[in-house]
């Protein structure tokens, strides 16, 4: 499984930015897979910020909700994060995970995608200046 990130720089606060993130390898949308994007501030730890499932059920931290979506095309097989309006606290270094869900039926609550993820992107980076 490969992941590969591209949409990451610079905008002003109060802006749009939208991230995506191509997949490819054994990567089945039979409801196997929960993908996400998780972000990493300088200094802080990873976060969740939105999960997908294959059936298209989605969730989002509380501090974007409202804000950012996530979408998937598993035609084309690429994630995407649109991030509107955003604030200088979004600032980080934007990561697309994959969790195999290997028998479990929904996506990790939130909390806990992070700790599942299986498979890593290197990451982009956003800098939203105030």
């Amino acid at each position: 499984v490969h992941l590969a990130e591209s949409g990451g720089g610079s905008v002003p606060s109060g802006g749009s930015l939208k991230l995506s993130c191509a997949y490819s390898g054994y990567m089945s949308n039979d409801n196997e897979w929960c993908m996400g994007w998780v972000r990493q501030a300088p200094g802080g730890e990873r976060e969740g910020v939105a999960i997908i499932s294959d059936s298209g059920i989605a969730d989002y931290a509380d501090s974007v909700k409202g804000l950012f979506t996530i979408t998937q095309d598993n035609t084309r097989k690429t994630l995407n994060l649109e991030m509107n309006n955003v604030k200088p606290e979004d600032t980080a270094m934007y990561y697309c995970a994959a969790d195999y869900l290997q028998g479990r039926y929904a996506c990790a609550p939130m909390r806990s995608f992070v700790s599942e993820v299986d498979y890593w992107g290197s990451g982009t980076p956003v800098t939203v200046s105030s």
